[in-house]
C-alpha cells in the first residue's frame, strides 16, 4: 500500500510540474503590447537606404488557413517602418477585392503577411469566395458559383499581371502558401510551400556578404529560431538570387532529400518587368526584434519597389 501511495505521489508531482512548466511558457499575445511596438519604433531605421520619392504600399494580411499570431505584429511594424522614414505609405487590408485592378493599380508594391491559405486547396480566394465564404466572403453574398469561380481566377491572374507588368512583391514567411498549388505563381515567388519541421534553432550564411541586400547583416551569420521552411515546385530550378542559406546540417525532424539541394531561406528575382522579394524568416515576432533583420525587410522593400538597385539575375551556376 505504502509503494502504490508513493507511486501516486510521483504522478500527481510530474502532473503539476508539467502544468507549472508549460504556464511559465505563455503564448504571446495575438495584440502587440504597447510597450513592444513602442521599442520596435527606437530601433526601425531612421531613414531608407535609398531617398525616393514616397511610394504606395498594399499589405494584405488575411490569412483562412493557419493563422501565424505574428500577423499584427508585422503590421506595426510596416506603419511604424513607414511612419519614421517616409519612404512609403501602407494601406492594410484583410479584403480580397484589393486585388481587382481598379485598386492594384494604384500601389507601387504589395506584401504578403503571411496570408497562409486552407489546407483544402492552399488557394487563399477560393477560399474566401467558396470553402469558407461564410466566415470570410459576406461581401460576396450576392454572386452565384460560378461567378465566385471566375472572380477568384482573375484575382489570382491580376496579381500575376501586376507584378509582370513592373510591380513589386514582398513575400513574407507563410505567405508562400497564399496560392501553393498554381505552377505561374510558384514561378512568380520562386517555389511553393512542402513542409516546415519543429520550430527550432536556425543558422543562416549570407550567400553574397556584399549584396545591398545581405549589407544588413555587416558580414556575420545570422543564429535565431524559427521554422525552417522546406519548398518545392518552382524552387527545384533556383531561378532567382539567393540572399541567405540555411545550414540543414544540425537540423532536426528533417526529411532526407532536404540535403540533396541547397536550402535558401530568402532571395530577390525578376518577374517579368516586376521584382520579388522572399523570405522565409519571420514566424516568430522576436525576428523583427532584430535590427538587422528590420533594415533587411526595408531593403528587401525598396528593392521591390524599384527604388534600391542591385543585381538581381540567377547566379551562373
Amino acid at each position: 500500500m505504502k509503494q502504490l501511495n508513493y507511486l501516486l505521489s510521483l504522478l500527481i508531482i510530474s502532473h503539476f510540474g508539467v502544468t507549472l512548466s508549460a504556464a511559465k511558457k505563455k503564448a504571446p499575445s495575438r495584440i502587440p503590447p504597447a510597450q513592444w511596438i513602442k521599442t520596435i519604433d527606437a530601433i526601425i531605421p531612421a531613414k531608407a537606404t535609398v531617398k525616393a520619392p514616397k511610394k504606395q504600399v498594399l499589405v494584405f494580411s488575411l490569412a483562412t488557413g493557419y493563422k501565424h499570431y505574428v500577423i499584427p505584429y508585422v503590421d506595426e511594424v510596416l506603419k511604424s517602418m513607414a511612419s519614421k522614414t517616409g519612404a512609403f505609405e501602407v494601406t492594410i487590408t484583410h479584403d480580397i477585392s484589393y486585388f481587382k485592378r481598379e485598386k492594384l493599380d494604384n500601389f507601387d508594391a504589395v506584401i504578403l503577411n503571411n496570408t497562409c491559405s486552407d489546407r483544402k486547396e492552399r488557394h487563399l480566394f477560393r477560399d474566401v469566395l467558396i470553402h469558407k465564404a461564410d466566415k470570410f466572403g459576406s461581401q460576396f453574398k450576392e454572386l452565384n458559383t460560378d461567378q465566385r469561380t471566375q472572380l477568384a481566377k482573375q484575382l489570382e491572374q491580376n496579381l500575376l499581371d501586376y507584378v509582370a507588368e513592373g510591380k513589386g512583391l514582398m513575400v513574407l514567411h507563410g505567405a508562400i502558401n497564399m496560392l501553393n498549388k498554381l505552377e505561374p505563381v510558384s514561378q512568380m515567388i520562386g517555389g511553393s510551400f512542402a513542409y516546415h519541421p519543429p520550430f527550432q534553432s536556425i543558422t543562416l550564411e549570407l550567400v553574397e556578404p556584399d549584396h545591398a541586400l545581405c549589407k544588413a547583416f555587416e558580414h556575420e551569420s545570422i543564429s535565431y529560431k524559427d521554422e525552417p521552411y522546406i519548398l518545392n515546385g518552382a524552387y527545384q530550378d533556383l531561378n532567382f538570387r539567393p540572399l541567405l542559406s540555411m545550414d540543414t546540417s544540425k537540423l532536426v525532424k528533417v526529411k532526407p532529400e532536404v540535403h540533396e539541394l541547397p536550402r535558401y531561406m530568402a532571395w530577390i528575382k525578376k518577374h517579368g518587368q516586376g521584382r520579388v522579394f522572399f523570405s522565409s524568416p519571420g514566424h516568430s515576432h522576436t525576428t523583427y526584434e532584430n535590427p538587422k533583420f528590420l533594415q533587411f525587410y526595408l531593403d528587401g522593400l525598396q528593392y521591390v519597389l524599384g527604388d534600391l538597385k542591385c543585381p538581381d539575375t540567377v547566379p551562373k551556376k
